[in-house]
């Protein structure tokens, strides 16, 4: 009896499986509610079962067209799609029907990039009143689910949504506000697809056709091979390297132990007030981990019951505990914008005094739990208790103390791995038609800018061959202005970085939004990211949609030696070259063969920036806003700041970094 039952339920699986297959079926990003690029042949491709015919008629054209799936039951067309315009349906027959309504036509772009691409709304500057505002039902939204693969995948998660408050609170704050400005300005439907990860670098976003090319990846890639091939010795070697940097992590706290120990003394720990970006509450330019805790009474009522403890986003990542008992944490790359969400048992709250300990680990940038105060709370049902305010917090290492946590196998769950990214989260989004691709990343690249150079500009045509929609808008963002000023001229790796970003420039239909202006010293996010839409728009509309507008700041063109000065020459000086807040000009440097700068004196004439120093008789070199928060305020009359520039060529921190 039971073989018997065991052969019809594999019969039934079967049957269900075929059935499955032989249903037409569509990439999440074809669907209700997106945006079509007009003016251009737009494929349309999904799955079916091999062999089978498929049909698709719109209504906005009495033509229906016919397909066939190919022998893996995958088929593509294309057609051309109408004029900008509102409430389309599209309906594709097969051995079943697939009706896609509330269609919009317009201005489609991809959004990409690391944290800064990826930080939302929400987190942007005057946030509560952007969301309240944002009612736009001719944009559509669709964020691409954060996942990693070893290989290009066919489709994603995700979905298109009508863009309004309740939606647009969790979406990319810099693809929306530049989106919101290309549709105010043409008047069209604008659909943004958002796909990125925080902290990722730009060999993630890169496939593996285009990295084998490149002599620094060639050899990575061969690895991945290799592990994809046979991953258990890679993964247990990890797993050994990270048990015994754990180890040592867990000996890091301020005496060596105990630091989660309900009855602990932290009485001499110093304290903050939380949320807060410790950066700007006592440790400024500390990356590396911190111990906090905080003493909570709890009513008795809340004994034996299970609680949700929730803390907010906290950067980069965490493990907490409560009266000595784990309760929750995040301890991979790249979640520093996750609010926390911690489950405690009912045999863990005791009566009265209760500690919660919460170890912050931060790599780079702002750290600490930095969330909003209302996000910081212990609940039960309706019923909460407040933990903003003080915590006690006290060191436990820098991280330039400390060896590397060690990197997992490039195959494995890591948004960091050469092509990782690109194969879950860019292939699947392949053909859909586009206008271009806006792009913010190159803080996780800075420690090796010269090798950016090469590979980001790889990436770019990476993406242009294999969309195959010709030299398609690219535009990117140059990193801000972040960390201490310096009192002197100094070398500085994102110095070298936007400097590789400005290089990218030479390729066709870029641009650049510079944003050196804008800025935070103490977080590698800057709230303003309206400012950084804006500029990116300007590009856009400007070169890709024909506007005459003034798109960019000054960019150093050629230099002449006079003498003792030197005379600097500028594209896009717009309106002409001013000093902002009328002000001498500051951010420049000279130097003579000796290679040594020193702050020089600079001042507008014409079209033209002379610069001289007593202390170098004999210059031979100039260089502006040269640091990794430089002080400096050229820009041109239409309020765009002029793009950082060396016009020596002389080896930098990362020449010899891979």
């Amino acid at each position: 009896m039971s073989c018997r039952r065991i052969v019809v339920g594999l019969v039934l699986v079967v049957v269900t499986a075929a059935a499955v297959f032989a249903d037409v079926r569509l990439p999440a990003v074809i669907s209700d509610n997106m945006v079509l690029q007009q003016g251009k042949k737009v494929p349309i491709w999904g799955w079916a079962e091999p062999g089978e015919q498929i049909m698709v008629s719109v209504n906005w054209h009495s033509m229906r067209w016919g397909v066939t799936a190919d022998k893996d039951g995958r088929w593509l067309f294309k057609m051309d799609s109408p004029s900008a315009g509102r409430s389309y349906e599209m309906t594709i027959s097969g051995k079943n029907t697939i009706t896609i309504k509330n269609i919009l036509v317009g201005e489609v772009w991809v959004c990409s990039g690391q944290s800064n691409m990826q930080m939302a709304v929400t987190q942007s500057a005057n946030a509560q009143q952007e969301i309240a505002e944002a009612d736009y039902p001719d944009i559509r939204l669709f964020t691409v689910e954060r996942k990693v693969a070893d290989q290009p995948q066919s489709d994603c998660v995700g979905r298109w949504v009508t863009c309004n408050p309740q939606t647009v609170g969790d979406f990319s704050a810099v693809a929306y506000f530049f989106g919101r400005e290309l549709q105010k300005e043409l008047n069209v439907p604008v659909g943004l697809i958002h796909t990125s990860w925080g902290g990722t670098p730009a060999e993630a976003w890169t496939s593996a056709r285009v990295l084998r090319t490149l002599a620094d990846y060639k050899g990575v890639i061969e690895e991945i091979e290799q592990m994809r091939a046979n991953p258990e010795p890679f993964q247990k070697k990890y797993e050994q390297q990270l048990l015994e940097w754990q180890k040592k992590i867990d000996l890091s706290g301020p005496d060596g132990k105990g630091c989660t120990d309900v009855n602990y003394d932290d009485s001499g720990w110093e304290q903050m007030e939380l949320p807060n970006l410790w950066e700007q509450a006592g440790l400024a330019d500390f990356d590396g981990l911190v111990w906090f805790r905080k003493e909570i009474d709890v009513p008795q009522l809340w004994v034996g019951k299970e609680l949700i403890l929730e803390l907010g986003p906290i950067d980069d990542m965490d493990i907490t505990w409560v009266n000595g008992t784990r309760v929750g944490g995040i301890e991979t790359p790249g979640r520093w914008q996750t609010a926390r969400k911690y489950k405690i048992a009912s045999t863990v709250i005791q009566p009265g005094r209760n500690v919660i300990a919460v170890r912050v680990l931060d790599t780079g940038g702002g750290g600490g739990i930095c969330g909003s105060a209302e996000q910081m709370k212990l609940k039960l049902a309706e019923a909460t208790i407040g933990l903003a305010g003080r915590w006690r917090y006290k060191k436990g290492y820098d991280l330039k103390s400390m060896p590397p946590q060690p990197r997992p196998p490039l195959i494995v769950n890591n948004p960091n791995a050469p092509t990782s990214l690109y194969n879950a989260m860019i292939a699947p989004l392949i053909p859909y038609g586009i206008q271009g691709a806006i792009w913010y990343q190159g803080e996780s690249n800075a420690s090796r800018a010269y090798q950016y150079r090469r590979l980001f500009p790889a990436m770019i045509q990476n993406w242009r061959d294999d969309w195959g929609q010709g030299n398609f808008s690219f535009l990117f963002v140059q990193l801000a202005n972040f960390m201490a000023a310096k009192p002197d001229p100094c070398d500085s790796e994102w110095a070298e970085l936007r400097e590789a970003q400005t290089m990218t420039l030479a390729l066709p239909n870029t641009g650049m939004a510079v944003i050196i202006d804008i800025g935070e010293a103490n977080d590698i996010h800057p709230k303003n990211k309206q400012d950084v839409g804006k500029r990116l728009a300007l590009w856009a509309l400007a070169k890709t949609y024909g506007k005459k507008l003034v798109y960019s700041g000054p960019i150093y063109k050629s230099m002449k030696i006079e003498g003792n000065k030197i005379v600097l020459y500028f594209d896009h000086v717009g309106g002409g070259l001013v000093a902002r807040g009328d002000e001498p000009l500051k951010g420049f440097a000279l130097a003579g063969a000796d290679h040594k700068f020193v702050w020089a004196d600079a001042r507008i004439d014409g079209d033209t920036i002379l610069v001289s120093s007593d202390k170098v008789p004999e210059p031979v070199a100039v260089r502006y806003a040269w640091a990794d928060n430089p002080v400096c305020n050229l820009y041109n009359k239409d309020g765009l700041p002029a793009t950082p520039f060396r016009t020596d060529d002389w080896p930098g921190l990362t020449a010899d970094k891979k």
